[in-house]
């Protein structure tokens, strides 16, 4: 009785040990969402992804024409909170 009565508690350290596991991966992603670091790769990723397409495109002045939409992309993706907040409010 005592040998299964310690696998039960076992497994339930185990579960926990799961769990909190489970829990420090998602406030690291929580805390990577918010990043700046993230924020900045957007920005640049997108940046460059633009200018490529810009000059695949042979359109003038790739580099500076690709700002305006690599910025209004980071703006647009830092809105959203805003807009997911409202919208959860208005949910009740």
């Amino acid at each position: 009785m005592q040998e299964s009565s310690l696998e039960n508690n076992q497994d339930l350290e185990n579960k926990v040990n799961s769990i909190i596991e489970r829990n420090k991966k998602v406030e690291l992603d929580k805390k990577w969402e918010t990043s700046f670091t993230r924020k900045l790769s957007i920005l640049i990723l997108t940046y460059f992804v633009i200018v490529t397409f810009f000059i695949v495109l042979g359109l003038s002045n790739p580099f500076i024409n690709a700002i305006v939409p690599a910025l209004g992309f980071l703006i647009s993706s830092q809105s959203l909170p805003v807009i997911k907040n409202w919208w959860i409010k208005n949910q009740k």
